[in-house]
């Protein structure tokens, strides 16, 4: 039996910082700016933050600085890191690269009533979720496991599968390597910690 009383723990963690993040550019492509030197670091303070989860597996997005910031923390649990596409950040298509992120929020926000909607050449909301559920129903075998992902696609994701209502208040923003550590299994996941905020 799982020691979290028959479900699973998953902490989610957005990469580190990359160019990309600082000049506030829309790099949601394969394979996406690496890390910079402070987001090496973050990555490599990873292990000691986690230091008290029992991780068994890390999973990273296939994108660069996903699996740059995911490898120090596999190396320390002596894991097998595993990447999976699934887990990508939502592709803005023909919108990839802009510093206007308007259209982009618009079309992720309208998934909450209506996942036909697609970047222009990028992803639909049907297609985010099914790829990103199958990622992380994948992991149901762990008591707990690390996902490395980004933070388009994790407040989109964890919104809608944590039953969240998320707004533009900076408290549900997720820096680079901030955490969000949920409970549960596919299709009954409870959010128990976003960032530094312990929910109800």
């Amino acid at each position: 039996m799982s020691r979290y009383s028959g479900v699973m723990r998953i902490i989610f963690i957005r990469h580190g910082q990359t160019d990309s993040n600082t000049g506030h550019l829309l790099d949601t492509g394969f394979p996406g700016a690496p890390l910079n030197d402070i987001g090496l670091a973050q990555a490599a303070g990873l292990p000691a933050r986690l230091a008290n989860e029992p991780i068994q597996a890390v999973m990273t997005s296939d994108i660069t600085r996903a699996r740059q910031t995911g490898q120090p923390l596999a190396d320390s649990r002596g894991l097998d890191m595993v990447t999976d596409p699934g887990v990508r950040e939502i592709y803005a298509g023909d919108w990839d690269m802009r510093p206007d992120w308007g259209d982009y929020i618009n079309v992720i926000t309208s998934w909450h009533t209506d996942l036909s909607r697609s970047m222009p050449h990028g992803d639909s909301g049907t297609g985010f979720f099914e790829r990103f559920d199958a990622a992380v129903a994948s992991l149901v075998q762990y008591d707990c496991a690390a996902v490395v992902s980004h933070g388009g696609a994790l407040r989109t994701w964890l919104a809608v599968r944590g039953g969240l209502q998320l707004d533009d208040d900076p408290r549900w923003m997720l820096s680079n390597t901030d955490t969000v550590v949920v409970d549960g299994a596919p299709g009954r996941w409870k959010v128990l910690r976003w960032a530094d905020q312990v929910m109800a």
